[in-house]
């Protein structure tokens, strides 16, 4: 019983490693001057979590598979919406510089 509990405390803490690892990696793109980095990470999970319905049961009910798909597919892209949000979060500078270029580029138009 306690090699089992060291073995669920390893895998939570590798767990763990990954996801703040994907985080940073995440912040770290998005603050690329490009704005493409950013997106990669997002689009990886979008399309991983297209593979997770094809794991999805048949339950002889047409209604209850479609419910089930469909709820496979949007439990599965809520890494997708987190990392969609620190993309936002972390791209926020940037929006804000675009816009002071624009007001720059307005002020001298008007002289």
């Amino acid at each position: 019983m306690a090699i089992a509990s060291r073995m669920l405390v390893i895998s939570l803490i590798v767990l763990l490693v990954f996801v703040v690892g994907g985080v940073l990696l995440q912040i770290f793109l998005s603050r690329r001057e490009s704005r493409w980095p950013g997106l990669i990470l997002p689009l990886l999970t979008f399309l991983s979590s297209l593979l997770l319905p094809v794991n999805v049961m048949d339950t002889g009910s047409v209604s209850r598979n479609i419910l089930l798909v469909l709820v496979t597919l949007l439990a599965g892209n809520i890494p997708t919406l987190i990392l969609l949000a620190i993309y936002w979060a972390a791209r926020k500078k940037y929006r804000v510089r675009e816009q002071m270029e624009k007001m720059g580029k307005q002020d001298i138009n008007e002289l």
